[in-house]
């Protein structure tokens, strides 16, 4: 077995490393962190100046597993028994943002559904 770069040969095969690229949400879903309002997710609203961002069908991401950074779960759903999303606002503006990240469809789709215990 020889190594080099994303390729590696195995009896006389060569084999080429692939990455499997995340299918983007379709309408622009993205998690936005901010330095004292928490996790956001929903769609970024046209303008917005310096660290001023507004979320449309925006909601909270209280906690999560299944995902080690805000990076991971842009890309993948969480644990759906840990994690904890809030009712989505029509409409909210966020101050103090520091982070925007683009969600995969999978994750957009995780991130906007509700997840909180009724009892």
């Amino acid at each position: 077995m020889t190594c080099s770069g994303k390729k590696v040969v195995i009896d006389g095969k060569e084999f080429v490393l692939q990455e499997a690229a995340a299918t983007p949400s379709p309408d622009g879903v993205v998690i936005v962190r901010t330095r004292s309002a928490g996790v956001h997710v929903g769609v970024l609203k046209a303008g917005g100046a310096g660290m001023v961002r507004t979320l449309l069908d925006a909601t909270r991401v209280w906690r999560w597993r299944g995902a080690n950074t805000l990076s991971e779960l842009s890309q993948k759903p969480g644990d759906a028994t840990y994690t904890r999303i809030s009712e989505p606002v029509p409409e909210i503006e966020l101050t103090e943002c520091l982070e925007i990240i683009p969600c995969s469809a999978a994750a957009a789709t995780f991130l906007r559904t509700p997840k909180w215990p009724t009892t």
